[in-house]
């Protein structure tokens, strides 16, 4: 009876960030303002780099690139928490939470995969500067790309399959504002080690080489600029790599807590703190970080405001 009662499930409850009605109204103004600012200048980092011939080169190919997984990261997660701050009953499909943790999965690892590419085709410019165009063909990059690409589709496919093994009947309510792994193995009345196993396995060690990678690449360059003892060069060198390495900090951060950590050591109060993170705050932050601080970008912007007007 416990089977069948699973089997006839078709939707599952999302709690969101607070149970206190006082605070939908603010939250949910906040988080409009954060997700309409990231779609806007997501887009419009794309379509600046798109527009502009001087940025067609691997750099700006990987920044748009960025950008547009940045907008599907927030896109993905941010309408159904909006919607639900003032929904009745704050109903998700099982199919619906289902397409939205595959679309989540993809999206998220493929960011990894493009946080460390980046950070090489920083390392091969600054290091070895007159090899570069050399080593980062326009062919390399379609090729990493396509890679971080497959590598996310990859991975959402790993832990989608898993989760179709599982019931739920002890509860529908996910204490969450989106469908993600973690919660949903709390809920299940299947035995999810097998779950958190492949999540531990997989998550982490994708986590780990990326963030080997991006480490890597950036002591590389800051090394490579201090040989040059050049002061105007250090403090720019220190301003580019700070700013990027703390946003990459925030994002692997949060991954890590969220998906390696023990599991008994997570509260679902933390896990929507770190979710945050790299779901919305991130993606808004990302093309401050990575274009304000690109004098390319900042002349190409001023160009196309100057043509407009």
């Amino acid at each position: 009876m416990e089977k069948e009662n699973a089997t006839l499930l078709t939707e599952l409850i999302l709690t969101g960030l607070t149970y206190e009605p006082q605070w939908h109204i603010p939250l949910f103004l906040v988080f409009l303002v954060i997700y309409l600012l990231t779609i806007v200048g997501n887009l419009g980092l794309i379509a600046l780099i798109w527009n502009d011939p001087q940025l067609h080169i691997p750099m700006y190919l990987f920044l748009g690139s960025l950008a547009l997984v940045d907008a599907w990261i927030s896109s993905t997660v941010t309408p159904k928490m909006l919607v639900n701050f003032f929904a009745k009953r704050k109903v998700i499909s099982l199919s619906e939470c289902m397409i939205q943790f595959f679309s989540f999965a993809i999206s998220i690892t493929t960011e990894c995969f493009l946080l460390a590419t980046m950070a090489y085709d920083r390392y091969v410019a600054i290091c070895k500067p007159l090899l570069y165009p050399v080593i980062m063909s326009n062919t390399l990059c379609i090729r990493l790309l396509v890679l971080s690409l497959l590598g996310g589709l990859l991975h959402a496919i790993i832990h989608s399959s898993f989760l179709f093994r599982l019931t739920f009947c002890d509860s529908i309510i996910v204490h969450h504002f989106y469908c993600d792994i973690i919660p949903l193995l709390k809920i299940t009345c299947t035995d999810p080690s097998i779950n958190y196993l492949i999540v531990f396995i997989f998550a982490g060690s994708i986590q780990m080489f990326t963030i080997l990678i991006v480490l890597v690449s950036y002591t590389l360059v800051l090394f490579t600029i201090l040989r040059k003892k050049s002061l105007q060069g250090i403090k720019k060198a220190f301003s580019t790599c700070g700013a990027h390495l703390f946003s990459v900090s925030l994002y692997y951060g949060a991954l890590v807590f969220m998906y390696v950590r023990p599991v008994a050591a997570q509260s679902e109060d933390q896990d929507m703190m770190d979710s945050l993170f790299y779901t919305i705050i991130i993606p808004f932050l990302n093309p401050i970080i990575y274009s304000l601080r690109n004098q390319k970008v900042i002349d190409s912007l001023r160009k196309t405001l100057k043509r407009n007007s």
